[in-house]
């Protein structure tokens, strides 16, 4: 049950989304709150409007609406990491093969994957599909090389021929796996493995890089919350979950969360924490989980969906992660819903869709019910307020399951 510490009504309102593991610019983020914040508006009958966010810093933009008789403004900031990811992601086939390697060893030599497959089977298939994909690539560049191979050593049959055929065989080969990685904003093989292979290069511990900007996320979380309005929100989607988990435990260690503040609302979205908490070295993020699910300073709520097959839906990330300590009040773990929330003509369009899905979240609902992101980030009520008394879901996973379970000190 939410604490109604917090509840009250929103005039002015802090966003602050932290995306996930994702190379692309900020301004999708932005066409993509006015395009579905203009459909869930129409849909659910009230007025939401963008404007160009007022002075510097971070990327984003401002919001002003009109719900339940209430206007509010809210601004939205992109907290990027985009440059990080771009450059994590390798540019050579060979290297992502390299990748691949390490990765299915650091997860099956840890025992992690076996304890994630306890788990939900969609987030781990999910993982498990640019390792398949990326092999299959392989074998079709290698079954081309020499069929190509064979096919012209039936024309002629000497040494230095068989040679040139072999270096043609090689050439087609090396070209199909080009051509795959040239579509791979189709197939999303190599995306995914470097997604998965950024934490497990580090065995769950935070890289350097990652670091310095978590603290400058925090530093910009820290002086809106010197600012005159009513809520600072908090929006981790995907990846982006994990890090707002560290960089707000940092904020309430640091005491740098006013006590006569702005309410300070934490929503996490399609969170993978699992994939990282369950590696050996991820005794920071375990120590932030532990730390966070005490807290009186924030309201914490986790919302993901079973119809999201690349998050770990209804799994509780502290209790899953074995840190769960006496006194345990955050996170509030509920379902999207998304066969009930969306309707069958459009849960019927977006069913396959798996990436699509995963950013449902942040879209319009047809048949909403009590989660709507575009009330949560504009509207009246605090996070707080607004789920003030709701129950979790039942269905939720929320026994210890990690096999690692230190902490940092």
């Amino acid at each position: 049950m939410v604490s109604t510490g917090q509840a009250k009504t929103v005039k002015t309102r802090r966003v602050f989304y932290i995306p996930g593991y994702d190379p692309i610019h900020p301004r999708r983020y932005r066409e993509l709150y006015r395009k579905e914040g203009a459909a869930q508006a129409a849909i659910s009958g009230y007025e939401i409007a963008l404007k160009p966010k007022a002075g510097k810093g971070n990327y984003g933009w401002r919001v002003n609406a009109g719900i339940d008789g209430h206007q509010v403004t809210s601004q939205v900031e992109v907290l990027v990491w985009s440059d990080i990811v771009r450059e994590s992601m390798s540019n050579s086939i060979p290297a992502t093969y390299w990748q691949l390697l390490r990765t299915a060893w650091v997860y099956i030599g840890s025992g992690a994957l076996w304890r994630l497959m306890r788990l939900r089977k969609g987030p781990v298939i999910a993982a498990l599909y640019p390792v398949g994909m990326l092999i299959v690539q392989a074998l079709l560049a290698v079954a081309l090389g020499l069929l190509t191979y064979r096919a012209l050593g039936m024309v002629m049959d000497h040494w230095a021929a068989r040679l040139a055929f072999a270096a043609v065989g090689t050439g087609l080969g090396i070209a199909l796996l080009r051509w795959f990685k040239k579509k791979d904003g189709k197939f999303f093989a190599y995306y995914l493995m470097h997604d998965y292979a950024y934490s497990a290069a580090t065995r769950g511990a935070n890289p350097p890089e990652l670091e310095a900007r978590m603290a400058q996320f925090g530093n910009d979380i820290a002086a809106a919350l010197t600012d005159d309005v009513d809520e600072v929100l908090v929006v981790g989607h995907s990846s982006g979950a994990h890090l707002g988990v560290s960089v707000l435990a940092d904020l309430i260690r640091a005491g740098r969360v006013p006590e006569r503040g702005p309410a300070l609302g934490f929503l996490s979205l399609g969170q993978v924490v699992p994939m990282v908490s369950f590696l050996p070295r991820a005794e920071r993020l375990r120590g932030d989980l532990r730390y966070l699910s005490t807290r009186e300073e924030l309201a914490w709520v986790d919302v993901t969906a079973p119809g999201d097959g690349c998050a770990f839906a209804l799994c509780d990330p502290v209790s899953v992660s074995g840190v769960a300590p006496e006194g345990k009040r955050w996170p509030l773990v509920f379902s999207a819903a998304f066969t009930q929330t969306l309707s069958p003509t459009r849960w019927k369009a977006l069913r396959w869709r798996f990436f699509r899905l995963h950013f449902q979240y942040l879209c319009a609902f047809d048949r909403p019910r009590d989660y709507d992101y575009f009330q949560i980030t504009a509207g009246p009520q605090t996070l707080a307020a607004r789920y003030d008394g709701r129950p979790a879901s039942k269905s939720r996973i929320d026994h210890a399951v990690s096999k690692y379970t230190s902490v940092a000190a």
